[in-house]
């Protein structure tokens, strides 16, 4: 009787894995219909706007908290000139390391171009010009800004940073350059008119760890939602999500547009004194260099250059930038050209606000923003993304691997040592063990990493992934009957023999498809790298469609990032299966059995 043949792997199963893909793709094309003649992509939200944007002191402030006792900016600066620039305590004797955000311009943000820029930056580009320093930015979260600048991780935080005495428990501030209102904004028609309309049953968005975050818990004591970003919390309230938006004016100011069916309904000055940035605070001698640099950019009408094309409104009544004896910068007069800009827009149509469905299709299928997104993606996302997986999955599969048969040791001394590893590295968050990787080791190990975290995140990632991978191989080899042991050992094969040759490689090829979702998940665990602190040109997927996000205030960028990630893996996914099953079956045989020949009977 002929046996049954194994059952033969598809032909198609080679190419499923594009044709889900191309299948992906179609469906979001063809949920989003054709694309609009009119889907141009939004304006650059990190460009200088110039003086048609600008803008009067508000006249909608809250009655309470305007301003408050300036008890920190200096009397006078030192003249450059007298300066030792070789003894400011800089990581890098030269250059200031800069750590920065890239989602909230005009003020810090990441351009068209890949370049880190805003207002801030670009003023403090001119300081170090000043001084004759280099000058270097690596874009990071804020919720870690302040404790990476005081961990040295970067010399300068430059951030829309308002000063606060519990931040001065951390870092050292410059004197000031900007002055900071709070904005309230919330969707057209809203019963809310104001921060005393706000209530406990009001879901009021703010940027996790900014002084507006502060302010809705320790002022109005309220319970905020809090979110990673600028451009999140924006689209969240545009979308109805939340019901207001606290933000600094500067952002609020850059990300309403006409037919968000938002608008800024009040602001107050920001709480506590001034905007500047922060220095570590054992750089004393760093912070009176900035401090010289922006007095004498305020001198030589740099800064009013700057604040003119970027940040153009009025400065509020009794504060200047810089220090007691800098001069007061030469402004245009911002009413006056606010008033001629409104008296402009009255002769014009208003915006309707759009539908609903108008809303998402613009906010998720731009396709003019497609078109912008995928380039970069490819050009610099897709290359860094897989060398930090590879990388991490690499060392991470030796780790586990190591685990796995230390797990299963006879030793104590090896079973109880990769148990404890397996515990903690499997019950941290991820963004935790990148962070006390790049953040704790980082200064350890600076002189051999140029103080550049790239590969201690592709490393911290490695060590996450070697607590699972290590648990799927050990699965894998337990889960090998006993008898091949036993049969390996009878034939005269020394335990580690067996372990070797026999036992550990039929657990691998079992574990393979979990092997491959943990490099899935590594894939997709990549952006958290971001948080601590990557150069423009080391961003991967998620990073350049949030930069791009951010600049245009769009979430196709992200949902371009999104496509790459499923070109990225689902093929993945699929070849993995196909390698599985061609283990488990073998190669395909014809479907018609071989025909079988009687052999002659000899008689006897």
């Amino acid at each position: 009787m002929t046996p049954p043949s194994p059952t033969p792997a598809p032909r198609s199963v080679r190419f499923a894995a594009f044709a889900v893909v191309a299948a992906l793709i179609a469906l979001l094309i063809a949920v989003a219909g054709p694309a609009p003649r009119a889907a141009a992509a939004p304006a650059d939200n990190c460009s200088p706007p110039g003086q048609n944007s600008a803008s009067a002191a508000p006249t909608n402030l809250a009655a309470a908290d305007q301003g408050g006792e300036d008890r920190y900016t200096t009397a006078t600066t030192t003249p450059i000139d007298q300066l030792d620039i070789n003894n400011l305590g800089l990581i890098n004797p030269g250059t200031i390391s800069v750590g920065t955000l890239s989602d909230a311009g005009p003020s810090i943000c990441v351009n068209s171009e890949g370049n880190f820029t805003g207002f801030d930056n670009e003023l403090l580009k001119a300081v170090a010009a000043k001084l004759g320093l280099k000058i270097q930015f690596a874009g990071t979260e804020f919720s870690g800004l302040l404790s990476q600048v005081a961990n040295h991780r970067f010399d300068v935080g430059s951030s829309s940073i308002t000063t606060t005495d519990e931040r001065r428990k951390t870092v050292g501030f410059t004197n000031g350059y900007d002055f900071g209102y709070f904005s309230l904004v919330v969707p057209n028609g809203s019963s809310i008119k104001g921060f005393k309309d706000l209530n406990s049953g009001t879901r009021i968005g703010v940027v996790q760890g900014t002084v507006q975050d502060d302010y809705v818990v320790n002022t109005l004591h309220l319970d905020p939602v809090k979110f990673p970003d600028y451009a999140t919390a924006y689209a969240n309230l545009k979308t109805g999500q939340i019901d207001a938006w606290v933000a600094p004016s500067q952002q609020a100011q850059g990300a309403v547009k006409p037919g968000d069916g938002t608008s800024i309904v009040e602001n107050t000055f920001s709480v506590n004194n001034f905007v500047a940035w922060a220095v570590a605070r054992d750089k004393p001698k760093l912070v009176d260099a900035l401090n010289s640099g922006l007095d004498a950019i305020i001198a030589d009408g740099t800064y009013a250059k700057l604040y003119s094309d970027w940040v153009p409104r009025e400065l509020p009544a009794g504060w200047k930038p810089g220090s007691k004896a800098a001069p007061e910068p030469q402004l245009p007069d911002f009413a006056a050209i606010a008033k001629a800009n409104a008296a402009k827009e009255d002769d014009t149509e208003a915006t309707a606000p759009k539908s609903t469905l108008a809303q998402l299709g613009s906010t998720f299928f731009n396709w003019e923003l497609y078109k912008q997104a995928f380039p970069d993606l490819i050009k610099t996302g897709l290359p860094n993304t897989i060398i930090l997986s590879i990388v991490s999955g690499v060392i991470g599969t030796i780790l586990g691997m190591v685990l796995a048969v230390a797990g299963l040791s006879r030793s104590r001394w090896l079973r109880w040592p990769a148990r404890v590893y397996t515990d903690i590295f499997r019950g941290l968050p991820a963004v935790v063990i990148i962070l006390i990787v790049g953040l704790g080791v980082g200064p350890v190990v600076k002189n051999l990493t140029g103080n550049n975290p790239y590969w201690l995140g592709a490393f911290a990632l490695a060590l996450l992934a070697a607590a699972y991978i290590g648990e799927i191989f050990r699965s894998g080899i337990q889960s090998v009957d006993n008898g091949q042991m036993e049969a390996s050992r009878a034939i005269g094969f020394s335990y580690r023999d067996s372990m070797r040759l026999v036992v550990i490689p039929q657990g691998v090829r079992r574990v393979l498809p979990a092997l491959m979702n943990q490099f899935i998940s590594l894939i997709k665990d990549s952006s958290l790298i971001y948080f601590l602190g990557l150069l423009a040109t080391q961003r991967e997927l998620f990073a350049v469609g949030r930069d791009l996000n951010a600049q245009t205030g769009n979430l196709s960028p992200l949902v371009a990032a999104g496509i790459m990630y499923l070109i990225l893996t689902v093929p993945l996914t699929h070849l993995v299966n196909y390698i599985d099953k061609r283990l488990r079956t073998g190669r395909p045989v014809d479907d018609e059995p071989l025909p079988v020949t009687a052999s002659p009977v000899q008689e006897g």
